[in-house]
Formats: C-alpha cells, sequence, structure tokens
C-alpha cells in the first residue's frame, strides 16, 4: 500500500506541513533530514540537474524516512508529467500556468480518470502493477485510481503578466490544491526583468494571492513551511566564516 501524502494530510487536518526543498540530487541528504520526522522533500525538477533515475532514487530515499516526494517539473505536458509520476512523485507542481486551459492541462496531467487522463503504467510509481485479482476475476484497479487521485498533491506556479486577465479562470478549475508566484519569472512577463524581488513586482504578486484566496484557493505560504537546502548549507557556512 502507498504511504499517504502527508502534505495533502496536513491539509486535511488543517495543520501545516513542513519540509525543504533540494535543487540537486542528493538522497544522503533526504536520509539526514529524514531525522526530523519532516513531512515532505520538493525536488527542483525544472532547474535543477535532475535526471529521472535521480527523481526515482529521491523518491525512495524520501519514502524509506517517511517523507512526501514532491516538486516542480519542467512542462505540465502529459507525457513529461507521468515520467515525474510514475518514478514515485506524490506532489507536482506545473510552472507557467497562464491561463484556464493551462491549469485544465495540468490536473489532466496528474489525476486518473474520471478527474483527468494520468497513463497507468507498471512502475514503481504505480506500485510495479502489483494487485490483487478481485472475486469476478479480474483485476480492478478503480480502488487504487480513487486512492492515488486523493494523495495528488497538485500546485500551479504563476509565472506570466497574462495571469493577471486569466487568473478568474484559472481558479475556476477543479483539482488545484494550492498557487504560488514564480516572482522572477512574473516580474520579467511585466517588464521587471531581474527586479522579482522590488516592491512594483511584490505588491502585484500579494495582490495576486489576495485574489487568490478571496477566490477560496490557497497559497503555498499558507499551509507548507519550508526552506532550501542550499540555503541552509550556505547558513552553516557563513558561521564558520564568521568565526574565524
Amino acid at each position: 500500500m502507498d504511504q499517504p501524502n502527508r502534505v495533502v494530510t496536513a491539509l486535511k487536518e488543517g495543520r501545516k506541513a513542513y519540509g525543504f526543498q533540494l535543487t540537486f540530487p542528493a538522497p544522503q541528504i533526504i536520509d539526514i533530514m529524514g531525522t526530523l520526522d519532516l513531512d515532505y522533500v520538493w525536488l527542483d525538477c525544472e532547474h535543477g540537474p535532475f535526471s529521472l533515475q535521480d527523481v526515482e532514487n529521491a523518491c525512495r530515499a524520501a519514502e524509506a524516512v517517511g517523507m512526501t516526494p514532491i516538486g516542480r517539473v519542467p512542462s505540465t505536458q502529459s507525457h513529461v508529467v507521468l515520467q515525474y509520476l510514475d518514478r514515485g512523485m506524490k506532489g507536482i507542481m506545473g510552472p507557467h500556468i497562464a491561463t484556464k486551459a493551462d491549469a485544465e492541462q495540468l490536473v489532466r496531467a496528474c489525476k486518473f480518470g474520471p478527474e483527468g487522463q494520468r497513463s497507468y503504467g507498471a512502475n514503481r510509481g504505480s506500485g510495479h502493477n502489483v494487485m490483487e485479482i478481485g472475486p469476478e476475476g479480474w483485476g480492478d484497479r478503480r480502488d487504487y485510481y480513487r486512492n492515488a487521485n486523493d494523495n495528488m498533491l497538485v500546485g500551479a506556479l504563476l509565472e506570466d503578466a497574462q495571469v493577471i486577465e486569466g487568473l478568474d479562470g484559472i481558479l475556476e478549475v477543479d483539482g488545484i490544491d494550492y498557487f504560488g508566484v514564480g516572482h522572477h519569472d512574473f516580474g520579467q512577463s511585466i517588464g521587471k526583468p531581474g527586479m522579482g524581488e522590488s516592491p512594483e513586482v511584490q505588491q502585484a504578486q500579494a495582490e495576486i494571492y489576495d485574489r487568490i484566496r478571496a477566490g477560496g484557493g490557497r497559497v503555498g505560504d499558507d499551509f507548507m513551511v519550508t526552506n532550501w537546502v542550499h540555503e541552509m548549507l550556505l547558513e552553516g557556512g557563513r558561521k564558520i566564516v564568521e568565526g574565524r
């Protein structure tokens, strides 16, 4: 039986989920951080140098210490998302969700029918096709599909100026659990390249978040507490340098 998605469980229980973010393949770090009983590890598979084998190793390491592997993928195309789900990821953040159609495609790629069109294959992400034969003598995967859908965390990353006009339509799409704004790409898209931290971009991001919450949606910061591993390493390194 698949482990429950601890972030989804936290959402259902109305509590915070705690985790960390990796931009590079390092299952050993997942082992170490696993001693803290964190809920999840978030893999940046869009910008980080993760091969599919790296993703599978990370998922295996996370599962071994009871953490849920989630992360950002490079595209919301169904065949791309599927490769990460088939390795064992239990949560997908889709980049550049700018329209209602983009949001619908993201859900379609992440969920089995009838909620989506995720393909089923015999791999570790779907239990290697191990199953019990039902009383009618054939393999009934309907419970498996329902359980997988219920345990799938779907996030939409808003990074384009088009979101300003299209956000209401995006919020109409069922199946998205939370939203984020990629402020660097978003800033660039509104004519502020390299100014993602500027007051103008931060204000635009805050307005988008207000609209999301007012429309009944969630922002990742509302329930996920996290930090980047590379920032933790640099913080520790600075303490060494400052103590010289």
